[in-house]
């Protein structure tokens, strides 16, 4: 059966659903969709709405092993019938399907399409569950899982590209299910979800969330009994098919209903326990970045995004950002969220078997590492981890990595996968912290499944794809005057508030030195501003200036400088003078790099990467962009280039 739109299309409007055998409807009668490869066609175009779909992606979809040589032509055929069945324009006059640079885009509106509907519905309702409007929340998200036919694009699976697409359907619809049934589970009507939860747990027997909740409906239902055999089939099956166990959390959960009989629903405060939560309190001193935090909590909160790189340069509030985010998500992520540094107290970078074994005591992972000996060597066999060795990780009893430290620690494949498949059964946020280079976190990231994970760089990570990224540069003048303001008092930010601006440009606006600058002023109060704002805007002693405490700006610029290549800090040094001066061109570079146009665009393209140069935000040409580099950093390589 087809249900008809939530949100009545025009009337001779298609409504095609892709929450179950791909179907398409008009006026109520069903519409026929032609051949299997044009049904393919049709089913990867819907199933990314309004985005360009590459050429390439719907050869693979539809002649995944050898595409004919007439495949592009053929492809024309197909979606010239796709625009036919829609109509060749919307109600705005737009063409429906156009080809682009990017590839094939359909548009097409939420009522028209079930998935678009679905989306809709489930983020209104998790809006109303974040007001606490648990009722409207429960009516909103069932009104979207009545969408969902069985699994999505069943009749086409045998194609992977478009299996690919079902997967992700699929897992957006239980994912769904889970909030709805821990909405009805808080609502104290935990009895109608108990059945349709057993039945997605025997479909999906190694998803824990679905667990949980079939062992919460069940226990709120006064079926204690059957609660503790949910757990106890499910840590054996993990342990038969997967040697892993339960998360912690589960664990708690079990141990917590072994202690009682049948109680009232857990509190928020209760489930934020039970899901586990390791993340350093939140930035008491968090000023500006507005439209940065918007934008990652949209991202964090859409079920397609699985990594967010947040970038820019040392000092630029990366970390404070990425950890606002992860606090203000609060139950988006269920199965816990996670915070972990990437480098040691000194800056220098941790091993990934390091950082895996912290991820993995944190989420109840067991992973184990082998140290990186060359293949075939004599010792290879005495220095391999024994199977059972747990890693250390982190400062207290880690490996010490590079040539200091002994070698490294390499993650093993078995560690890799168990992490991964860790991952793909549960919906967590994780917080990789100022991140070294793409190498480090690659097997780090999830390859499936709902969790996400936000990195937290100098540079821009370009090697990894696909990611979303948010570049951080400096605050805009009211930004950063709001948060000098918080750290020595608005009354005497107005006593002088032409200094204090000069203070915060001569912090090159960078929320750690004006957080810095803030503190030394908040200690020496009897320093006038003005005075101050000189001390800054001295070249030769801005750095010495910004120092409270054990937190020198100078320290964290030394970090930053020490992750640029040889080539990188002597370009640098060389570039410290014209970019002081308000920025430089191309020409600029040639001259002060002593080099020639190729050369020098390769340069400064080379800076821009390890976030040491920042660049416009428009498209302009390599020789009308105006370069910049952060005043305090200026300053340090400056140092270098003198020293």
């Amino acid at each position: 059966m087809i249900r008809p739109p939530a949100r009545p299309a025009p009337a001779g409007a298609v409504y095609f659903s892709l929450l179950g055998p791909l179907t398409a409807v008009r006026d109520g009668r069903p519409l026929p969709l032609g051949p299997r490869k044009q049904r393919l066609v049709l089913a990867t175009l819907l199933a990314r709405p309004n985005t360009p779909v590459p050429v390439d992606v719907l050869t693979d979809a539809v002649w995944p092993d050898d595409p004919p040589r007439t495949a592009r032509k053929n492809l024309q055929v197909y979606v010239s019938a796709a625009r036919a069945l829609l109509g060749s324009t919307g109600d705005d006059g737009r063409d429906r399907v156009v080809h682009g640079c990017g590839g094939y885009r359909l548009t097409i509106d939420e009522g028209e399409l079930d998935t678009l509907r679905f989306r809709s519905l489930a983020r209104a309702g998790r809006a109303a569950g974040e007001r606490g409007d648990l009722r409207t929340a429960a009516r909103l998200l069932r009104e979207a899982l009545d969408l969902w036919e069985g699994p999505p694009l069943n009749d086409l699976r045998d194609s992977t590209g478009v299996a690919e697409e079902a997967e992700r359907l699929e897992a957006r619809c239980l994912t769904v299910y889970e909030d709805w049934a821990e909405t009805e589970i808080e609502l104290g009507r935990a009895a109608v979800a108990v059945d349709g939860l057993r039945d997605l747990v025997e479909r999906h027997p190694l998803r824990e969330r679905l667990r949980v909740a079939w062992m919460n409906s069940l226990h709120q239902s006064g079926r204690q009994a059957e609660a503790l055999a949910v757990y106890d089939d499910y840590r054996q099956l993990l342990a038969r098919e997967l040697g892993l166990e339960p998360s912690p959390a589960m664990a708690s959960l079990y141990r917590a209903m072994l202690g009682r009989g049948r109680t009232a629903r857990p509190s928020a405060a209760g489930r934020e326990a039970a899901h586990g939560t390791a993340l350093p309190a939140a930035p008491r001193d968090f000023t500006g970045r507005r439209e940065e935090l918007r934008e990652l909590l949209a991202l964090l909160g859409s079920p397609d995004e699985r990594v967010v790189v947040v970038s820019g340069p040392a000092g630029s509030g990366k970390s404070a950002l990425a950890l606002r985010a992860a606090h203000l998500l609060g139950d988006g992520f269920p199965d816990g969220r996670f915070h972990v540094r990437v480098r040691r107290e000194d800056g220098s970078a941790r091993t990934p078997a390091e950082v895996l074994g912290e991820l993995g005591r944190l989420c109840g992972v067991r992973v184990r590492a082998v140290p990186a000996v060359p293949a075939g060597s004599a010792v290879a066999a005495e220095s391999a981890v024994p199977a059972d060795a747990a890693v250390p990780a982190g400062p207290e009893g880690g490996r010490e990595g590079g040539p200091e430290g002994g070698p490294a620690a390499a993650v093993s494949q078995e560690a890799a996968e168990a992490w991964q498949r860790w991952l793909a059964l549960h919906r967590a946020l994780i917080v990789l912290d100022d991140v070294p280079d793409e190498a480090f976190v690659r097997g780090l990231l999830p390859r499936s499944g709902p969790s996400s994970v936000v990195l937290t760089a100098r540079g821009q990570l370009a090697g990894l794809a696909p990611v979303h990224r948010i570049a951080l540069g400096a605050l805009a003048d009211g930004e950063a005057l709001e948060l000098l303001g918080k750290l020595i008092g608005p009354g005497r930010l107005r006593t002088d508030p032409a200094a204090a601006l000069r203070i915060v440009r001569a912090c090159g606006a960078l929320p750690l030195a004006v957080g810095v600058g803030g503190m030394r002023l908040a200690v020496l109060r009897h320093l006038p501003l003005a005075e101050y704002a000189d001390r800054l805007g001295d070249p030769s002693a801005a750095l010495d200036e910004l120092v409270a405490g054990d937190i020198s700006v100078r320290l964290r610029m030394a970090s930053g400088w020490q992750d640029l290549s040889a080539d990188d800090r002597r370009a640098l040094g060389r570039l410290a003078g014209p970019a002081q001066e308000g920025g430089f061109t191309l020409d600029g570079a040639m001259e002060a790099l002593g080099c020639g146009e190729r050369a020098a665009i390769r340069t400064v393209e080379s800076l821009i990467d390890a976030g040491a140069v920042t660049s416009p935000a428009g498209e302009v040409t390599a020789h009308a962009a105006l370069y910049e580099v952060p005043r305090l950093l200026c300053l340090y390589a400056r140092e270098r280039e003198a020293g």
